[in-house]
């Protein structure tokens, strides 16, 4: 009997020694996967750590969007028929610096030149070459000699509502000036229109679409309204003598309409030029402004 205790205690002892042993073995084992993993998860965080540092998560730089550099806002050519539509010009990738040369010719004569500021007035550069570009201006009258002491040309309906179905914002306005309102200005103060300056002219102000101004006059206002766009660089004499034409009354009370038909037979506009632009005022060839023309 004591032989056969003894073969049972060395059997569960064997069995227990199995087992101790085979616990042992996970335990060694799970030990190993733990270093293991923990060495894994510190290199990882070593390699990620110095990814980042060198900017391998950084998000990839995207293509800048074009910025509008105009905004054209829709007219309704449907309420107001003296519209035209004729599209808009594009709202990005304009020319913001230099000038454009423009050229009119008129029944009177030209040709006329200027120059558009494409760094003071982008947008209205944009509209004019735009619809010279869809022969908007030709063959159209100037259907008005200011009292202000310009000729209003652009609207192809001779009713001072007349443009593109679309209209586009003020710019370049001057600053209203210190002194009292004159036509002539202080003893050294520009004046805000000088003879030769080229504006645009709203109806309603504030909304610009192909009306402007060629003024053959200095005209010095208390509250300068209309956005510079340009001047004149040659031609002004044809302008002047426009400017001296007897007017009549244009059907609303206004004796502004030129007797003579002033037609604007073609206006162009050319490629966009960096040349720095010439000193203010008409170019040799024009008349130059005086500070006493009234």
């Amino acid at each position: 009997m004591a032989s056969s205790r003894d073969r049972q205690r060395k059997l569960a002892r064997a069995k227990l020694d199995r087992q101790l042993a085979r616990r042992a073995a996970r335990t060694r084992r799970r030990r190993r996967i733990q270093a293991g993993v923990g060495a894994a998860v510190v290199l990882t965080l070593i390699v990620v750590g110095a990814a980042w540092g060198l900017g391998a998560f950084d998000r990839e730089p995207t293509k800048d969007t074009a910025q509008d550099v105009c905004l054209w806002t829709p007219q309704d050519a449907a309420a107001n028929t003296n519209l035209r539509d004729v599209g808009t010009p594009a709202t990005t990738d304009l020319p913001t610096s230099g000038t454009r040369p423009m050229t009119i010719n008129t029944s009177q004569g030209g040709p006329v030149t200027a120059e558009l500021d494409l760094a003071g007035a982008p947008c209205a550069a944009a509209s004019i070459a735009h619809l010279a570009g869809q022969s908007f201006y030709d063959n159209t009258k100037c259907h008005e000699i200011t009292a202000e002491g310009a000729l209003r040309c652009g609207d192809p309906s001779g009713t001072g509502l007349g443009g593109p179905s679309y209209s586009f914002y003020d710019e370049n306005v001057p600053a209203a000036s210190e002194a009292s309102p004159s036509a002539s200005p202080a003893p050294g103060q520009a004046p805000a229109y000088p003879k030769g300056t080229v504006a645009m002219i709203a109806n309603p102000p504030g909304a610009n679409g192909s009306q402007f101004l060629i003024f053959f006059k200095d005209f010095n206002p208390a509250k300068p309204a209309y956005p510079v766009i340009g001047r004149i660089t040659g031609g002004l004499d044809v302008i002047e003598k426009i400017g001296a034409l007897p007017t009549v009354d244009n059907g609303t009370g206004a004796k502004v309409k030129p007797k003579t038909d002033v037609v604007l037979q073609k206006l162009t506009v050319g490629e966009p030029t960096q040349a720095a632009p010439a000193p203010t005022g008409p170019a040799s060839g024009a008349p130059s402004a005086s500070p006493s023309a009234g």
